[in-house]
This record gives structure tokens, sequence and C-alpha cells, in this order.
């Protein structure tokens, strides 16, 4: 596995301004996601890496609590403001590798975009511990191209990439300031291959990793699911 990425809270505090919560490649898989998860839970979320709260507040309509962290004050700082509608979300600023979390107290993990800023075998051994039996974990990440697919797929979703931005934001590109920010913060990022995220996940009996179109892939596992994953699909 790749070395996780060491972005600085400052880093994301400068992203925090540009965020678009809708009009990017993550929110446009929430609607995936939010399928694999029950209608409605009395048990608690955690979002790892909840950013300004998007996903976060989708949560908070299904599960009693929601504990978001993140490493950026301003990303949490702007979350708390969108979302006091929601008096069932915690946000704090936290690293999950210190968080001490109760053993089985959660009904459901997520993470969205973020996983590659962690060490992941010890996030998933930890995930795999504050899970409740029953419980789902869900991430969605972006992975370093590696076979003939990978590339092919990347290719094919680039000239569709301003199209799903014309459609969800009106308009075809960033502005110069935001094109910037991505361009330095991504200047640091390593993602792992598909491999590596398949190999690691052995840890989690039975998870499910999905490639997706927008250089996306995710992780769907259930705390004690006996079955076997579903085949391998493309969305």
């Amino acid at each position: 596995m790749n070395t996780p990425t060491s972005n600085t809270p400052q880093d994301f505090d400068r992203l925090a301004e540009f965020s678009n919560e809708g009009g990017d490649h993550n929110s446009h898989y929430h609607a995936f996601l939010l399928k694999q998860l029950p209608a409605a839970s009395d048990t608690d979320a955690l979002e790892i890496g909840c950013g300004t709260g998007g996903f976060s507040r989708l949560l908070a309509r299904r599960y009693r609590r929601v504990l978001a962290l993140d490493l950026s004050p301003r990303m949490i700082e702007i979350a708390r403001e969108r979302s006091r509608a929601y008096p069932n979300i915690d946000f704090q600023v936290a690293d999950v590798m210190d968080y001490e979390f109760a053993t089985e107290h959660f009904g459901c993990v997520a993470s969205i975009a973020t996983l590659h800023h962690l060490p992941f075998e010890p996030i998933l051994s930890k995930i795999k511990s504050i899970l409740k039996p029953g419980g789902v974990f869900l991430a969605l990440d972006l992975f370093e191209a590696e076979s003939l697919a990978d590339f092919a797929i990347a290719a094919l979703a680039v000239p569709v990439n301003p199209i799903l931005k014309l459609v969800k934001t009106g308009h075809l590109g960033e502005l110069k300031e935001v094109r910037a920010a991505w361009e330095e913060h991504g200047r640091t990022d390593v993602y792992p291959t598909l491999a590596q995220v398949r190999q690691a996940s052995a840890a989690l009996p039975n998870a499910k990793v999905t490639r997706h179109f927008f250089w996306r892939y995710s992780i769907v596992w259930r705390k004690g699911d006996s079955h076997a994953p579903r085949r391998q699909s493309l969305d």
C-alpha cells in the first residue's frame, strides 16, 4: 500500500473556502452510498473526514446521532454553519487515528476521499472494532490507474466530466483560484491501486470493492455478513 498522504490542516482550510457540495465527483456517488444503508436506524454513525458536512447531513436523516470528524478547523466551522438544522450531528476537529471510540458502537462508519490520507490497514482494523455487528462500513475514494481497464475507463471519463459539471453546476469548469488550490493539493496526494485496495480489504471478510467511473472506488462491508461478495460492477 502506498504511503498515506500527509496534507496539513492548513491545506484543507484553504480548500474549504472552495467547497461546492453537490457539484463534485464525490457527491455524485452519495446516492449509491445511501442505497447501502437502512432507511432508518436507532444507532449512531461516524463520518471520517467529513469536510463541510454534506454527507454527514444525509446520515443525520437516517441515524440517531452522527459524529463527524475532520482535521481542518475551517471545514468544521463551515460544516457547523451549514448544519444548524441538524442538532444530532456532532462536528469535531479531531484525528481519527488518535480518537478513542467505544468498541462495537456505530451502526455505520463512512469515509469519503479520506482513506488515502490514512494508514490503510490500521484504520480498517479500527473500523472493524468500532462497528456494531450488522453495521455497515462505506468508503469512497480515488485510486491510481494501473491496468489497461483502469486507463480505458479513465479515458472515457475525461469527455464526460465537463458535461457532468455543466449539469450539476451550470458551468463547464472551475474558477482559476479553485483549480490552483486543487492542483497544489494534488501534488502531495498519493493514491493506492485497486489491487492494493483489494489486498488490504481482505481484512474485512466479504467486503465488496467496486471500481466506479469518475476515478473512484468504493468499499462496502457489513460486519458479520456471511454471504459472498457480489460481482464487481462499474457505476
